[in-house]
């Protein structure tokens, strides 16, 4: 960032932060993570979700703070398994605290973007197999129609499925969040059930939608794979193969109606082409990649973080360049940007500010390449159940003392708060 130099961003750019119902809420007892968190050895430091942030309760004075900061926009997502508790099963309270919750947003002046799957699936669902059942893209379908339905006229921003190549590796190669299967075959069922869920909701939500303002998407996790060792053949085709695999055969899939090898073999997906608005990007890190014999589970690919390079505390390279490079990847399908993640794991404020500093340079430096962005969603609001890391890791723009809730901003937060109620950039306010 050159010194002195002001960073304008486009007229009606969201600014906003990001959040996760299960990792917020608090008392989600009847989903398969509430379940896993509770076997000893799942959760890194021990934690569960329990109360988490009591975001269920507690959402009105978050969205006071949200409010306060400035932010024109905010992220959410909706738990599945409040909504359905059980199969068929619908909610008419949880769907009317949802619309309360939305409301919220409303009257103080923020728009909404709404995720329908993050992670977490009903616990009737998983005992029948989950995302390896195929009928979960009925189930699926029939429950993106129900919220479509009820909370449409309060929303406009839609996704579907939070990273569901991240949600297929945890769960089904690497086998760290629950099922815990390790399994190639499954991930290639998951990950072509999620494909036509999604297309299906897609359509289902644009039929229920009041209005034409109507947008849907995903939200896709991008990481930066490069090769470890870039002078050996075999290090460069197996980043290829990762790249490709993990970044792009979703999304291309998406734009095709096919299922690419080595997921598929080319074959037609009904209803599914050009089913995105919008890309969501999730952006946070580069990895390393290359050849290992020892790794033939994972095609022989094994992923390192650079030796030597500046990290988070989840051990994610802090590499802001990869956030440009993500961005203009994405430029080819043609399709307006939401940033719906970014965000670094730290106790550090400092380092927070710096991150948010650095990566913002590089969004601005993207968009004035061409890149169509239109909106920033930082994760996230408050400290949070950071999944298989639990409690302890600090993503948050605001502190959370789980003993008493008690909300405090960081220092991080007011710097923010100048970014959107500016909608700029300016040096110095990191000073």
């Amino acid at each position: 960032m050159n010194a002195g130099k002001t960073l304008e961003f486009p007229k009606g750019f969201l600014w906003g932060t990001a959040t996760a119902a299960h990792q917020v809420e608090g008392g989600n007892r009847n989903n398969d993570w509430w379940e896993w968190e509770h076997r000893r050895g799942t959760i890194a430091d021990g934690t569960t979700s329990e109360s988490a942030c009591d975001q269920y309760n507690r959402y009105n004075e978050d969205f006071d703070l949200v409010k306060g900061f400035g932010h024109n926009a905010h992220r959410l997502s909706l738990e599945w398994s409040r909504i359905e508790p059980k199969e068929g099963v619908f909610s008419s309270a949880e769907l009317a605290h949802y619309r309360r919750v939305l409301e919220a947003l409303h009257s103080r002046g923020i728009e909404p973007m709404l995720t329908l799957h993050h992670f977490t699936n009903p616990l009737w669902l998983a005992k029948m197999g989950g995302w390896e059942n195929p009928r979960v893209v009925e189930y699926f379908t029939r429950y993106a129609k129900v919220v479509a339905s009820e909370l449409g006229s309060l929303v406009r921003f839609w996704v579907t499925i939070n990273e569901p190549t991240v949600y297929t590796y945890m769960s089904y190669i690497q086998g760290v969040w629950p099922p815990g299967a390790k399994r190639i075959r499954s991930a290639a069922i998951v990950m072509t059930n999620l494909l036509r869920a999604h297309a299906l909701a897609y359509h289902v939500i644009h039929e229920a939608s009041p209005g034409p303002g109507c947008s849907v998407g995903i939200a896709k996790h991008i990481r930066i794979l490069d090769p470890l060792r870039p002078g050996r053949v075999c290090d460069r085709a197996v980043a290829r193969l990762s790249d490709f695999v993990f970044n792009r055969w979703f999304l291309d899939a998406i734009e095709t109606g096919r299922l690419a090898w080595p997921i598929g073999m080319g074959q037609k997906v009904q209803l599914l082409s050009a089913t995105q608005d919008f890309i969501g990007l999730n952006y946070y890190t580069r990895e390393m990649t290359r050849f290992s014999l020892s790794k033939p589970q994972r095609l022989f690919i094994e992923n390192l973080t650079r030796p030597g390079c500046a990290t988070n505390d989840l051990r994610w390279e802090i590499y802001p360049e990869g956030f440009y490079r993500a961005l203009m990847d994405l430029k080819k399908y043609a399709r307006p940007i939401y940033v719906t993640e970014n965000g670094c794991a730290t106790p550090d404020d400092a380092l927070r500010r710096s991150y948010l500093r650095d990566h913002l340079v590089q969004l601005h430096r993207a968009i004035s390449a061409g890149a169509d962005v239109r909106g920033y969603f930082h994760w996230s609001l408050i400290d949070n159940f950071e999944w298989a890391e639990g409690l302890g890791r600090k993503l948050g723009l605001v502190a959370v003392d789980y003993a008493t809730q008690a909300r405090a901003p960081r220092p991080s937060a007011w710097v923010y708060a100048k970014i959107a109620q500016g909608n700029k950039l300016d040096p110095a306010w990191f000073e």
